[in-house]
């Protein structure tokens, strides 16, 4: 398809919106000059008269200034003499049965009219100012009608078209996502030479649905895709189809598929898919008779037109699981493309694309912060990149160095440092302490994640301090004794304020929490309790997407024994991991002590200087 037919068409869709900003214009225009002139004529008349008081009225007329006058039930208008000269007055009309016999004895020529009829009040009051609106509501509908399919374009589609005349986005500005690439490439061979898919009688997927987390890339790669291809790139949210009149998504719908066939081959990318394409089945209270005749709309054009035309839909969503499974069948979104958090080695090649115009320093090292990313997606790594180029700025420095990186990712992960927090002696003390057992425990079960960096530097909005771990590889299973020591580091904060003051504080709220959450899990979602054994009696009820570490539960019918069971074995699998913390603390008492007394010193402890004091003394080991 030649470049000029894409731009013939392109240009149809800027003529329409042209038009349709014409007539908006035209109609600010046209109601300004209306309310000018109505300005205007009524300066003009209020500045031909002059407005008197009726008693300076009656006083011109007793000292026979009064030349003329015609009365009125509402007006006196007339014209009296001022130091030689004629001016034209007006003044409001009284009950005053003297005045008539008080303008024939001064000789002012009078004479009466009706200020207003039932006529001029109809053609005044009422034809006038709504045949004046009513011109303008047709003017507005007329244009709005011609530009946009429909009273005030409710009915047109809402969707972004992308020439590749426009800055383009190649597969080398998608970095980390190597195997979603590889099936993405299949699209891009049928647009580029469909004839090739067509030789053996095969047809090519209708429909590529990018499912992952939020940040991962998925529109990024969509437009990549249509990069690749060379091929116009019809862009359009999920929620831009839904409005509050009835009928105005399905239309949205049939607009947009009407203009991608005029557009072939071309894709057509929505995002955020499930704004409108929930399970019909989901029930009475949550259904949306707009939101299914949209979904309905949507199903049956996915089913009309042919796949040899060159049209792709690609759409997006973080939420699989709620689609509709009619939207999900082949024939529809054939290709499910899993759009994955990017490892180690591929959050190294995202950043390196994303600080590829960055002044760099000598000792930055894009491995060594890959590392220190863990479950980061590419939004995350891109916010790194920007925060830490204008961390440099702000410092005055002549590049951006491996120091603002890591400020960024501290940044990213415990918020902004609060330097102007004032803590109290006791309670820096404490936070002191706990975050030592954090690290003391960690360091010492071979389960744990190794310690990068402790700190009590106040950041974010509640932590006074906090003890970074970092894996040393990727992982994607996770053993019972690995899940049990994750517990015991967790407790390492409470055990230690419970061992040097005899009391514990509040702090450990979002360490208890979590390793509930983990206990709760390894009891009733992994199968790894003795009492209960392998049946699962809880199951993950939200999205895999949307939750970081995919145990929030929903719980199934169990009976009032078994969940005393659970509870129980909840319970005593964090005893049992507290008391093991207690343990180790108790036995490494003065690397606490000392590790606690840096802290307060320097607020901050590297990954050497903690080996260094933990290796200061092997007897404990």
């Amino acid at each position: 398809m030649s470049n000029q037919f894409f731009n013939n068409k392109i240009d149809q869709n800027d003529n329409k919106k042209n038009r349709t900003n014409n007539a908006i214009k035209f109609f600010l225009v046209y109601a300004a000059i209306a309310i000018f002139m109505i300005y205007m004529y009524q300066s003009f008349l209020s500045s031909q008269k002059t407005t008197l008081s009726y008693s300076k009225f009656k006083q011109l007329v007793l000292q026979d200034k009064v030349k003329s006058c015609t009365l009125s039930d509402k007006y006196i208008k007339g014209v009296f003499t001022e130091d030689g000269s004629r001016k034209k007055f007006i003044t409001i009309a009284v009950n005053d049965p003297d005045l008539v016999k008080q303008l024939q004895k001064h000789n002012v020529d009078f004479s009466g009219t009706v200020s207003n009829t039932w006529l001029t009040n109809l053609i005044l009051g009422w034809i006038l100012p709504f045949g004046f609106l009513f011109f303008i509501w047709w003017l507005m509908s007329k244009k709005m009608k011609g530009a946009s399919g429909g009273l005030f374009g409710f009915g047109k589609g809402r969707y972004k078209i992308y020439t590749h005349e426009r800055p383009d986005v190649k597969f080398s500005d998608v970095a980390g996502e190597d195997e979603a690439k590889q099936e993405i490439e299949d699209v891009v061979d049928f647009l580029k030479d469909p004839v090739k898919f067509q030789r053996l009688g095969g047809r090519m997927p209708k429909g590529v649905l990018l499912v992952g987390a939020p940040g991962t890339g998925k529109t990024l790669l969509a437009k990549a895709t249509a990069g690749e291809a060379n091929v116009p790139f019809l862009s359009i949210s999920g929620s831009e189809f839904i409005e509050m009149f009835v009928g105005v998504g399905a239309s949205r719908v049939r607009d947009m598929f009407s203009e991608a066939k005029k557009l072939a081959p071309c894709i057509v990318f929505i995002d955020e898919i499930d704004a409108i394409g929930k399970s019909r089945a989901m029930g009475v209270v949550t259904s949306n008779d707009e939101r299914e005749q949209t979904l309905n709309q949507l199903l049956a054009e996915m089913d009309g037109f042919d796949s040899t035309i060159g049209v792709i839909i690609m759409a997006a969503t973080n939420r699989p699981e709620v689609l509709d499974p009619a939207l999900m069948r082949p024939g529809r979104f054939d290709k499910q493309v899993v759009v994955d958090k990017p490892d180690v080695k591929g959050r190294e090649a995202i950043l390196k694309v994303h600080a590829k115009d960055i002044v760099l320093g000598d000792d930055v090292d894009f491995e060594k912060i890959a590392h220190l990313t863990p479950g980061f997606v590419g939004a995350d790594l891109a916010n790194v990149v920007n925060e830490a180029a204008l961390l440099a700025v702000k410092d005055n420095s002549d590049a951006v160095h491996m120091n603002h990186f890591e400020e960024a990712i501290e940044r990213q992960i415990a918020g902004l440092q609060k330097k102007n927090r004032v803590i109290r002696g006791d309670e820096k003390k404490r936070v002191s302490y706990h975050e030592s057992g954090h690290a003391i425990v960690a360091y010492m079960l071979p389960g744990a994640d190794p310690v990068h960096k402790i700190s009590i530097i106040p950041r974010g909005l509640a932590a006074l301090g906090y003890t970074q771990q970092l894996p040393t590889e990727e992982k994607y299973l996770i053993t019972k004794s690995e899940m049990l020591d994750k517990l015991t580091v967790l407790f390492g904060g409470r055990a230690a304020e419970e061992i040097i003051f005899k009391d514990v504080s509040t702090g450990a709220q979002n360490d208890l929490s979590r390793a509930t959450d983990i206990a709760r899990a390894i009891v009733t979602q992994f199968g790894m309790s003795e009492k209960l054994g392998l049946p699962v009696f809880e199951k993950p009820g939200a999205s895999k997407y949307l939750t970081s570490e995919g145990i929030v539960t929903e719980k199934e019918n169990i009976s009032e024994k078994t969940q005393e069971i659970i509870d129980s074995e909840i319970s005593k699998i964090m005893n049992e991991c507290y008391n093991k913390a207690k343990n180790i603390l108790n036995n490494n008492r003065d690397k606490l002590e000392k590790l606690s007394s840096v802290l307060l010193d320097k607020e901050l402890v590297n990954e050497d200087e903690f080996k260094a004091i933990m290796e200061g003394d092997n007897e404990n080991k």
